[in-house]
């Protein structure tokens, strides 16, 4: 349900399929917003959007119509692929000029390569989903082979952050398929897809890849735009791409989740079979001030196929402590 006293009157309504997104004008987001101290034309955080997973909604007009919870010159800003040890930081000192805030659709190989990363990605305040373990095709892939991406990806970015993820999920290639939509509906995690695509793969220019961003939000008007943090052109153009944002009057939205992603301990145990009990964490380099520590990992769960280590609880309580 929404949350009582945080909903306007014109909050957005009830997701037909049970699935709800909440308002949450006026209030900072996360704890470290407060302490940002913007420039004066930083985006900041217009808007934050907190999203109820029960029952796998989908959101993204690209490809699915069900839903459309932006208002014209609203936008989100998201990122595939990562973490990468350089350009990772390099967007995140961006978003930080900004005092503005990113969901990060990370790959569990990448995770556990680079955990560090993730946990600074966590660390600064932006939402953390999965885009499968190894990036597959799902829309070619078997039931099996769907299930042991999903979860792998979750259960691998888990043991790296050492605590929970969003219920945030976006398919590569954005190839869906009725089986994998199925199993995300019966997991109760959010099918993000998007609304503009800046082709940041397809070249190295970073004013290429403003200049495609640009385009699509003035035919749609507003959307979920689509980066990698992998490719160079995002990682050397995002400041440009933020003030330009900025300088056109657009406000960007903040998604987090409802609930936390619970996780399956068959799946757990096969990563802590291939990297320990827990992960290697690499130096980062200093960035800001830490916005909160997370909270320790729990015992490992007793070997039941089904036992999730980590149970849905209240996102603020989690990996970013209580806001």
């Amino acid at each position: 349900m929404l949350r009582a006293g945080v909903i306007r009157p014109c909050a957005i309504a009830a997701i037909a399929i049970g699935a709800m997104v909440a308002d949450l004008p006026g209030a900072s987001p996360l704890a470290a917003q407060a302490r940002c101290q913007p420039a004066p034309n930083a985006l900041g955080v217009a808007r934050t959007i907190e999203i109820d997973a029960t029952g796998g909604p989908r959101f993204g007009r690209l490809q699915y119509r069900d839903h459309d919870f932006l208002q014209d010159g609203e936008v989100v800003l998201t990122f595939d692929d990562g973490p990468h040890p350089s350009f990772t930081p390099m967007i995140l000192d961006a978003l930080d000029e900004h005092c503005t805030k990113a969901t990060f659709f990370v790959l569990g190989q990448r995770a556990l390569s680079f955990p560090g990363h993730l946990r600074e990605v966590g660390r600064r305040g932006h939402t953390i989903g999965t885009h499968t373990h190894s990036h597959p095709n799902l829309g070619r892939s078997s039931a099996a082979q769907v299930e042991a991406e999903i979860e792998l990806a979750i259960s691998a970015a888990q043991f790296a952050l050492d605590g929970p993820t969003a219920p945030f999920f976006r398919f590569p290639y954005l190839s869906d398929s009725g089986a994998a939509q199925r199993y995300l509906q019966s997991r109760d995690i959010v099918n993000i897809s998007i609304d503009v695509d800046s082709n940041d793969f397809r070249t190295k220019s970073p004013s290429r890849m403003i200049s495609n961003v640009l385009k699509g939000l003035e035919d749609k008007k507003k959307g979920i735009v689509l980066f990698h943090d992998i490719q160079p052109s995002t990682a050397h153009g995002i400041r440009q791409m933020l003030a330009e944002l900025k300088a056109r009057g657009y406000r960007i939205v903040h998604l987090t989740p409802k609930q936390s992603q619970s996780t399956i301990a068959t799946f757990d145990e096969r990563i802590e079979r291939s990297h320990g009990t827990s992960p290697r964490v690499a130096a980062v380099r200093p960035g800001p001030e830490p916005i909160a520590r997370p909270t320790p990992r729990q015992a490992s769960a007793p070997s039941q196929a089904q036992q999730p280590r980590y149970q849905p609880r209240d996102w603020r309580d989690t990996i970013f402590g209580r806001w």
